[in-house]
């Protein structure tokens, strides 16, 4: 008896499936792909700490110059405060002029360097009391002003941006 091409084909092929070099070769098909799976995720997953620590890194580098400009801004203001009451003073005496002008000229520096540096000064006159921008200092009754209402400003109050730099000490008006 002669073999059937047939059945050659299937004696080649491997007759029992479970056996044959064919399940090896699936089973490294399904390991390898299996791997590659995992693998891709690992990167994936990597790539994505990597962006939040780049992230991380840049939002703490940012403010850690906002942090070292504040105190150093924090600490011109006291300077600011001096020429604005040296300002203040009556105009007597000879070179009280010229003396008037010079202080102008530096004060008026030191407040253009503030403003290119991102630095406003906190509005209060008229304004209402805000705790987080004012420091009441004092309050006196008024007739002339609504209860809460700012009277008058003792020191003025910075902002550098939108963060507080100081705030403005100031007398509040009460009923």
């Amino acid at each position: 008896m002669t073999p059937d091409v047939n059945d050659t084909d299937v004696q080649a092929e491997g007759a029992d499936p479970g056996n044959g070099p064919a399940e090896s070769v699936n089973d490294e098909l399904t390991r390898v792909a299996d791997e590659r799976d995992q693998l891709r995720d690992r990167l994936l997953r990597t790539s994505a700490e990597f962006d939040n620590y780049r992230k991380r890194i840049d939002r703490d580098r940012k403010d850690m110059v906002d942090r070292a400009a504040e105190s150093i801004l924090t600490e011109i203001l006291p300077i600011i405060d001096d020429l604005e009451r040296a300002l203040a003073t009556p105009d007597t005496g000879e070179g009280a002029e010229s003396y008037r002008r010079g202080v102008e000229l530096i004060q008026k520096q030191l407040l253009d360097l503030l403003t290119r540096r991102g630095v406003t000064p906190i509005e209060t006159a008229g304004a209402p009391f805000d705790p987080h921008l004012h420091q009441a200092v004092s309050s006196e009754p008024s007739a002339d002003h609504q209860e809460g209402e700012i009277i008058e400003e003792f020191r003025r109050g910075y902002r550098l941006g939108e963060r507080l730099l100081r705030p403005a000490m100031v007398k509040v008006a009460t009923a």
